[in-house]
Formats: C-alpha cells, structure tokens, sequence
C-alpha cells in the first residue's frame, strides 16, 4: 500500500517514520493494507501525516528522495 503524497519542503528538513497498527486506521485503509497487520507513517515536525507506507525501509527512502532526514520514532 503506497498513499500518493504532496510533501511541502519549506522550512524543517526533518521527518518522523513511525509504525502505525493497521487495526487503529479508518476502515477504507484497512481494506486497501490487506493482509498487513503494520504500516510505517511520514510526519512533519507538526505532526501531520505526509505518507503511509507499506514497510519501513519504503518510508526511510521516500524521505530521502524528497531532500528530507527521516528519524524513527520508537
């Protein structure tokens, strides 16, 4: 599962990749992860979501591809 994202690169160049339970996700994301029990989320420093993927490596390669630092959040 890949979101398709905007991501506003003024200011804060760092991002925050955290895992998100599926099961705590609206329903229609729930049907669109499948079979997967675990998805990884990109937040700005404000904490607004910027994309929801389907493994982490996927997210820590996203932030770094749009200039971004990815930090993970335990």
């Amino acid at each position: 599962m890949n979101t398709p994202i905007e991501i506003n690169t003024e200011g804060d160049r760092i991002v925050y990749v955290k895992a998100v339970d599926v099961a705590d996700l609206p329903q229609d994301l729930q049907d669109q992860a499948g079979d997967l029990d675990q998805l990884y989320a990109v937040h700005d420093s404000d904490g607004q979501q910027l994309a929801l993927v389907s493994d982490r490596k996927l997210a820590f390669v996203l932030a770094r591809q749009h200039d971004l630092s990815p930090v993970a959040v335990h």
